[in-house]
This record gives C-alpha cells, structure tokens and sequence, in this order.
C-alpha cells in the first residue's frame, strides 16, 4: 500500500510534552511494548501510553531498572497493567524468547532501545557491529517475530525511533560491520538510525494492507543514558560538526513525537514517515542543509534502499540461526 497523504502537520511542536499529545486519547484495551523502557525517553513513552489506559510491558537490560520503572509507572498512573521483560537485543536468543513469550494481540510496538558512539569497533559473538546489532537487526527481529501479533491487532502501529544522526552516514552495504571503511563511532551509529528509517519505509510498505502501519521519528536532543558511552566532548565536537543547537528537550517533550506515532488520531492511515517535533520533517540535500538536528537525508527514505536492507536483515538472521 502507498501512502498519498499529503504531509503531516499537527497542532504540537518541539515545545510539547507527550501528555499533551495524547491528552484526549482512550487507549484502554490496546496493548503496547516499549524497549529501553527503563530509563528516558522509554520510561515516559510507557508511561504516557499507561496514563491513558494501555497495557504496557517495558522491555529492559536490567530486569531490577526496569521493575523500578514499573513500579513508578504503576504507582503514578494508577494502571497495574504494567510488566517488564528482559530483552537483549544484540542477543538472538534473546529476542527470540521475548517474541516466543508473547501471546495474544500486540496493538503498538516503540522500538526506543538503542546504544550510541560506541567507542571502539566492538562486533557481537555472531560478527556484527554492535550499534547496527542492537539498533536495527535486533529490532528488525523482534518486530517480524510478532509479526502475527500485530496481524492479530488489525489496527497495529510500529515506532521505530531513529535520529538525526542517521545524516552522518547512510547504510554501507558493502561494509556494514566497518571491517574496510575506518570505524568511527557517530558513522556506526548513524548508519544504524539510517537503518532504522529504512525499516520503517519497508515495514509500512509490506504491512500498510494488513493493518500495521510503521513510522521512524527524531525524538530530539535530549540527555539520556543513551549518551552513557560517549564522551562528552566528543559529543559537544559532534554537535559543532553537525551545526546542532545546543538547546536540549526535557524527556517529557522528547517522547513527545514516539506517543504521537504510536497512539494519536492524527497518525491513522499514515505511515512510512520520518518525523521530527511531532511533525513530518523535510528532506535535505546534504547534511550542510540541516542545523544537526532537523531533516532527513533522502537515502534514509529510498524504498530501493529500504527492500535492499530487509533482504539483507532477512538473510542474516538466518544465518545465525534466529
């Protein structure tokens, strides 16, 4: 299916908050996962989706973190349908015990979980890079392992949470795991938020006419534990490099833009978007375009790109058995 709606517009922008955004929104009945939802940006996602009725389970590394993010999300929005799983995304066995467990509808995935500017080439037991692991194949996995779950929904919405860093770098087909092309960490992790765009695109494209739709979005700057391996003034050198403001979002306002695609109205029938302070961002040409932190790079949107990396994604879990 094709989406020929015309571009999004809404009434929010980078200064709301995510209660703001689903303020008037019943999603009692509807169940959600969220992964990385013990800490930022995913903590209030869940909790946002909670307050306004769904059942929840948060998905996390920590299994301790995470049940305290439950607790607090349990105690503040007076919903006990809230529970945690553990979820290692760079693990396939992992994922695939999650997607095993599962039973029932899914009515709202938010693939939030990610790991940033790892310092050092780091590749996982089964030879990946590890930010590209993480961010994209274990989401990818977990996303076509519920596949029949989000079927099952018949109304079914798939955040895929991405960045402006995706303009530092498109996905390198030839070299995804940086063993010829010089390993840098901002690249790695910008080819695996480009990759994230990119199964959002296919994602829709697949799935729009059983009922799942899919949308990539830039949450914002915000300061996260996300940003727990870079340092910091490589960080604030990334920023300069990319002419990023150094203004940040708190993380109700950065979750902002991950409730909007995963739960509001205005999102029905549209999918296969890239958006940025609760509105679709425009495309640019070159990364000089942009203020680093606005804009998507039009190899983050080509569909040839986006079919290009599900095969590749397909084939490689396969051949490590998920």
């Amino acid at each position: 299916m094709t989406d020929t709606s015309p571009p999004l517009s809404t009434p929010f922008d980078e200064h709301s908050t995510a209660e703001e955004v689903l303020a008037d929104v019943d999603l009692s009945g509807r169940r959600a996962i969220v992964t990385g939802a013990s800490s930022g940006i995913g903590t209030e996602t869940a909790r946002v989706l909670a307050l306004r009725g769904a059942a929840v389970t948060l998905t996390a590394r920590n299994l301790t973190a995470g049940e305290t993010a439950a607790e607090q999300i349990r105690q503040s929005t007076g919903n006990s349908a809230v529970d945690v799983r553990p979820l290692e995304l760079a693990d396939p066995s992992s994922v695939a015990a999650l997607v095993d467990s599962w039973d029932g509808p899914l009515d709202i995935l938010v693939n939030n979980a990610g790991v940033m500017a790892i310092p050092e080439r780091t590749l996982t037991p089964g030879g990946d890079e590890l930010q590209f692991a993480t961010n994209h194949l274990g989401h990818f996995a977990l996303a076509t392992g519920l596949l029949d779950a989000l079927r099952a929904s018949g109304d079914a919405r798939i955040v895929s949470v991405s960045s402006s860093g995706s303009l530092f770098c498109p996905v390198l087909f030839d070299d995804l795991t940086f063993a010829f092309v010089a390993y840098e960490p901002f690249a790695a992790y910008g080819q695996s938020k480009t990759a994230n765009t990119l199964f959002a695109v296919e994602a829709d494209r697949r799935w729009a006419g059983e009922g799942i739709r899919a949308n990539a979005l830039m949450p914002g700057g915000i300061a996260t534990n996300l940003q727990r391996h870079v340092d910091p003034e490589a960080l604030a050198e990334a920023r300069r490099r990319s002419g990023a403001s150094s203004a940040l979002k708190s993380v109700a306002q950065g979750a902002a833009t991950s409730v909007l695609a995963a739960a509001s109205p205005l999102m029905d029938g549209i999918g296969g978007r890239y958006l940025e302070d609760c509105r679709e961002a425009h495309t640019i040409a070159s990364r000089a375009e942009s203020d680093g932190r606005h804009g998507v790079a039009p190899y983050a949107l080509d569909p040839d790109n986006a079919r290009r990396l599900w095969d590749i994604s397909e084939r490689r879990l396969a051949s490590l058995g998920a």
